[in-house]
């Protein structure tokens, strides 16, 4: 009878592994096979199962710091869960993301990812390897010719170095003139002079999206100046950091910068923008990048979200002038 028992235990073990493996599908996908040195690519996974499969132990692969020796993790989201309710099917659908990055040329393998259902470890899921693609940015060549020393040069004796100080002399001669007419005017009683009320300070938002705007419309990457378009983008962005958030961003690093964001009130996605537009800017202006059309547009789109996102409304109230307190009165 215990034999019995144990056969018909097995049999049932097999069904539910059969039942698995049809109902249950993993699979990774890359969202780009090829990137420079230094960009990033994204790893989606994907799991898919029956709603009918009730109380299923799913375990998700361990990720580390690396996927392999050269494929290093920048990020890993919270996996995701779509319920058949709001898919309009019978899955169950779950998602996670992982951010990677290259700082190697050549083809790089991220091995298959490992699932395990209800602890089954003689029986796991493995989703397809993945292949990638870093390529170098080209450097130029004509910067390492070595070239001829200059000879000293002998410059002849000329009269006019004296005339510096000729120029001093007048200068400093207007300046005490200049102080004797401020204080024969300053020893008068002077006569009281209505003050202009102080214009109000001007949000750091508005003044950064103006600039953002007419960027836009100058498109001046499409005359060659592509260095000068990002700088453009990156010291505004720093700009308004500055003012918005009161961070030396300006005489800062990228990588300074995002540090100094991890005590900031940001969301995840801002800040994920702010990484790009800095970091392919820096690549432009200091690795000699030249990126395609679409990255043009979308780094200036992330820079219009970032302020958008984070900008602060400010009420400016103006004071009333003293003709509007007289009628009042």
């Amino acid at each position: 009878m215990k034999k019995f028992a144990h056969i018909l235990s097995f049999l049932l073990l097999l069904c539910l592994q059969s039942v698995w493996a049809q109902q249950v599908r993993v699979e990774a996908v890359l969202d780009t096979s090829k990137l420079r040195i230094g960009e990033q690519a994204k790893v989606n996974l994907y799991l898919t199962y029956d709603s009918k499969l009730k109380g299923l132990k799913i375990e998700w692969p361990s990720i580390g710091d690396t996927l392999s020796e050269k494929v290093e993790v920048v990020n890993v989201s919270a996996i995701d869960t779509t319920l058949p309710e709001k898919s309009n099917s019978s899955n169950v659908y779950q998602h996670q993301q992982i951010t990677v990055s290259v700082y190697d040329s050549g083809f790089f393998a991220i091995p298959p990812f490992k699932f395990l259902i209800n602890n089954d470890t003689l029986h796991p899921f493995y989703t397809q390897p993945l292949f990638l693609e870093v390529h170098t940015v080209p450097t130029d060549s004509s910067a390492t010719k070595l070239k001829d020393i200059k000879p000293p040069y002998e410059e002849k004796f000329n009269w006019r170095w004296y005339m510096s100080y000729v120029y001093w002399g007048i200068g400093a001669l207007l300046l005490i003139i200049i102080i004797v007419l401020i204080t024969l005017y300053l020893s008068k009683k002077p006569k009281p002079v209505e003050q202009a009320p102080a214009k109000p300070k001007v949000p750091p938002h508005i003044l950064a999206l103006e600039t953002l705007q007419k960027i836009q419309q100058e498109q001046i990457w499409k005359d060659g100046l592509t260095k000068e378009y990002y700088s453009a983008i990156s010291d505004t962005i720093r700009l308004y950091i500055e003012e918005r958030f009161a961070l030396n961003a300006l005489e800062s690093t990228t990588d300074e910068i995002m540090l100094a964001f991890r005590s900031q009130v940001v969301d995840k996605e801002s800040k994920e923008k702010l990484q790009q537009l800095l970091m392919l800017s820096d690549l432009v202006k200091f690795a000699k990048l030249s990126p395609i059309e679409s990255e043009n547009t979308f780094t200036l789109q992330n820079a219009f979200d970032f302020v958008n996102a984070t900008k602060r409304e400010e009420i400016i109230e103006e004071k009333p002038n003293e003709e509007t307190n007289s009628n009042n009165q």
